[in-house]
């Protein structure tokens, strides 16, 4: 029992901080594009990230209930066994999440989660621990359907934006309020970040209750007390940052306009709220940029960078069998070592967060350098300086020219007139 306890203990423990992990490696998708169009400060738009994603984690626990009773068939398996897989499954999505982290890349947090739950699974148990139908339904599906679906409202909303806000004969065109409702929108994207990523530490930890006997396997809400834990603790990791992937995401996003921004942000909110809804357990990232490109397309004269996209979307495809091969990895060390395997691979966990965590210190990022320098691989789309005019803008231009032409052959024809009455005038008066 005390072995049970330890590894209970242990699994909550590696659990949050996957949860604190998740909170730094996703608070880009909220904040950076009012960071990089000055709606808000860094250290502001963090904060206001951090208490968003603090109340979101109360608000739903649809998702939570598709990690606790989706994906693992938990009746397939005795406790003993899963509990030291849990713990297996976490070191896999926290080792890639920090490397991603490290390299400033926009993962999937949540693929990565699932990704070493399944992985530790298969190893652990074998191929009928896992729900495929649900994996299917919950977690791929709707990976492919949501940037698509968010991408596609991003699109019509930058359209209407900037149909509604057309500049008419040199007037203002109103713009600049959407550097203001740009706080609004972000704002949402981090409510809706805390009502879906939160919740998924919340199923991991009532899953492991589950297995160990301390929570009844129909009552598949979490605890309150794992609801204020995961809030709290997705809240702080939000509020430390997450600069490097802000600092990638930034020159993606600093040229986007704000009309752009507002769009794309509107487009992830909703996205993300109504999937908690159903329980579908989305990436906060792909939505994200699903609708950064959608923005993209809808606004004259951008352009999208197709290549960057397919290297964004291939480190996706890389998140869940990475993730799941380190959980198996880990998994093998306890199949193989029992109690001792586990204990050993907390040993190892801690090596590899500490190592990448001094090895990040070589090259420190934090809001103050944080879009001074600027990594290419966020540069998913490019607006042009001086895009070309519209359809209106050439009709009046032509106007213009046509004006200008017609009141040049006037001046002329005065001009002509003027000047053969001058050669009347001084012909007459050399007859005289």
């Amino acid at each position: 029992m005390e072995t049970a306890t330890l590894i209970v203990v242990l699994v909550i423990v590696l659990a949050l901080f996957f949860d604190f992990t998740n909170g730094f490696h996703d608070t880009a998708n909220a904040m950076a594009t009012p960071i990089a169009t000055g709606a808000l400060k860094p250290k502001v738009a963090v904060l206001l990230a951090a208490g968003l994603n603090l109340v979101g984690a109360f608000l739903s626990t649809e998702v939570s209930k598709t990690i606790s009773h989706g994906i693992i068939r938990e009746d397939q398996i005795s406790p003993p066994d899963f509990l030291p897989l849990i713990f297996a499954g976490l070191i896999g999505a926290i080792t890639w999440n920090m490397l991603t982290w490290l390299l400033g890349l926009p993962s999937s947090s949540s693929h990565a989660l699932f990704g070493g739950l399944i992985g530790a699974a298969l190893v652990g148990v074998g191929v009928l621990a896992i729900d495929f139908g649900q994996v299917l339904s919950k977690v791929v599906l709707p990976a492919l359907i949501a940037p698509f679906t968010a991408g596609v409202i991003a699109f019509a909303a930058t359209r209407f934006a900037y149909l509604l806000t057309r500049r008419y004969d040199n007037k203002p065109d109103g713009r600049d309020g959407f550097r203001w409702g740009q706080i609004f929108t972000s704002s949402l994207v981090a409510l809706a970040h805390g009502t879906n990523d939160a919740q998924k530490t919340m199923g991991v930890i009532t899953l492991a209750l589950i297995m160990a006997g301390w929570q009844d396997s129909s009552h598949a809400d979490p605890y309150f007390w794992v609801i204020l834990a995961c809030a709290c603790t997705i809240a702080l990791g939000t509020y430390m940052g997450g600069w490097r992937i802000i600092r990638t995401l930034g020159k993606g996003l600093t040229d986007v306009k704000p009309a752009q921004g507002f769009s794309a942000e509107t487009a992830t909110a909703s996205t993300i709220l109504a999937s908690s809804v159903f329980g579908f357990a989305l990436s906060t990232t792909q939505v994200a940029s699903g609708s950064v490109i959608g923005s993209g397309l809808g606004r004259r004269g951008s352009k999208v960078r197709w290549r960057t996209v397919g290297r964004i979307a291939i480190g996706w495809i890389l998140t869940l069998p990475a993730a799941g091969g380190v959980g198996a990895g880990a998994a093998l060390v306890v199949v193989w070592l029992g109690t001792w395997g586990v204990l050993i691979d907390a040993v190892l966990a801690v090596a590899v967060i500490v190592g990448l965590f001094l090895y990040s210190r070589r090259s420190h990022v934090d809001a103050s350098n944080a879009m001074s320098e600027v990594a290419d691989s966020g540069h998913a789309v490019r607006v042009k300086l001086n895009p070309p005019p519209t359809r209106r803008q050439r009709r009046i231009m032509r106007e213009e020219e046509a004006r200008r032409k017609a009141d040049a052959k006037a001046k002329a024809r005065v001009a002509a007139r003027r000047e053969a009455e001058e050669w009347a005038r001084t012909d007459r008066e050399g007859k005289r």
